[in-house]
């Protein structure tokens, strides 16, 4: 059996205030639904937010003579977007090196701005995203205090450029730039990264994935596809293209409003369709191994900042109430899949999973309410949109192993992991 902190995976140390023994919910007056104002009932304790980045510059340019320009006047920060914050690693020591943000500035886009970097568009949509939390966590619930406070927030992103301004950008929208001092954004090293799935860091993933991506690239109609949006195009043949590539020029030329003609909005929609497929395929039920190392880590370090508190304590003052973690399309989508709410579209610039947990004042139960860009959903397990904490930990199990075993799946022999990846 896991141990309890094992199984609170995103809801955090918050399992451990878990009363095992079950009180009778005649008294809950209702089960589904939105816990608001109106219903007292319900006591929000602690919200999670998980955020892809926002708009951004391609990773890498498709090979074609009619590249839009990437200028860097399209990176600009508006003012109202700007938020003290300095970069630490977890222990709080100086921020590590990006070898990912070293690639990034290592080429230039035509026109100059840097693959990869969050543009002016990118930082309103997070401006955005915090203004809308503000509205609902502020405004609404008054769950936050109005000015930023370091014993409620905990912020981590990874260690990419985009997605630490990206961060700044919700905070201002959050907190309206209203601030007693920097914020403190953590990160950590690439190898021990587990905001995106790590295949630095777990040779078993690296592995796996590799191995089955020919396959799945390779699904019927697939190459047939493929070709025929290279040529139309008009992309040099003698360059390798791939979906992913397709896709990701694409989405950012569309969202920055380059021209882009109905022909293009058609090979969008071909492309977002072919990536799908592939990672379906990775990640589909017969594959659940590649599954549960995508999402392990993650599921066990989001309660790490409770680790070090006594159970009790938690249960009378929960020291922090907002956790952000500034993640990755990458990150969403099996999470997105492991909760069974995953839509089958690629996730948008700064799209956020919400998990909130809330406490039944009569009965002390727990409840967990996951939502999806601002819209509810019933997670996989769950016999409501607000879920029972004991349901929603059930359905997560499969997906979690303690430390331990994850770390000897990982560093698994090269010899064992070859055979596995043939599976």
């Amino acid at each position: 059996m896991m141990s309890i902190w094992i199984r609170a995976g995103l809801v955090g140390a918050s399992v451990s205030c878990l009363h095992k023994k079950r009180v009778a919910l005649a008294e809950v007056k209702r089960d589904t639904g939105r816990p608001g104002m109106e219903d007292q009932d319900y006591e929000l304790k602690l919200v999670q937010v998980v955020f892809r980045h926002g708009a951004r510059t391609p990773l890498k340019p498709i090979p074609h003579n009619e590249q839009v320009e990437w200028t860097p006047t399209l990176l600009e920060a508006p003012e109202h977007t700007q938020f003290k914050y300095r970069v630490t690693d977890l222990e709080g020591g100086p921020q590590p090196p990006s070898p990912f943000e070293e690639r990034y500035r290592s080429n230039k886009l035509k026109g100059g701005a840097f693959p990869g970097q969050l543009t002016t568009i990118g930082m309103q949509q997070m401006f955005s995203l915090g203004a809308r939390l503000r509205s609902l966590y502020m405004e609404e619930r008054r769950f936050l205090s109005p000015v930023f406070n370091p014993s409620e927030v905990y912020v981590r992103s990874t260690n990419i450029v985009r997605n630490v301004e990206s961060t700044r950008c919700l905070l201002a929208g959050l907190f309206q730039q209203k601030q007693d001092g920097p914020v403190t954004i953590v990160t950590t090293e690439a190898d021990d990264e587990i905001l995106y799935p790590n295949y630095q860091g777990c040779k078993e993933l690296k592995v796996l994935t590799s191995g089955r991506m020919p396959i799945a690239s390779s699904q019927p109609g697939m190459t047939d596809v493929l070709k025929k949006l290279n040529q139309d195009l008009n992309i040099d043949s003698t360059k390798q293209v791939d979906f992913f590539l397709l896709l990701d020029n694409l989405l950012a030329e569309q969202v920055h409003g380059f021209p882009f003609s109905i022909q293009y909005e058609s090979h969008l929609q071909q492309s977002e369709q072919r990536v799908i497929d592939i990672v379906s395929y990775l990640m589909g039920p017969n594959n659940r191994y590649v599954y549960l190392l995508f999402l392990n880590a993650f599921l066990l370090a989001a309660c790490s900042p409770y680790l070090p508190k006594t159970f009790a304590h938690f249960c009378i003052s929960i020291s922090r109430k907002l956790f952000l973690y500034a993640a990755h399309d990458v990150t969403l989508i099996p999470l997105l899949m492991a909760f069974g709410v995953f839509d089958q579209k690629w996730p948008l610039y700064a799209a956020d999973i919400t998990l909130e947990l809330y406490q039944h004042q009569p009965s002390k139960e727990w409840f967990t309410r996951l939502s999806y860009n601002g819209k509810e959903q019933v997670v996989r397990g769950c016999s409501s949109v607000l879920c029972p904490l004991d349901q929603f930990l059930n359905a997560l199990s499969e997906f979690v192993l303690s430390p331990e075993d994850y770390r000897t799946l990982c560093c698994r022999p090269e010899e064992e992991t070859a055979d596995k990846a043939k599976d």
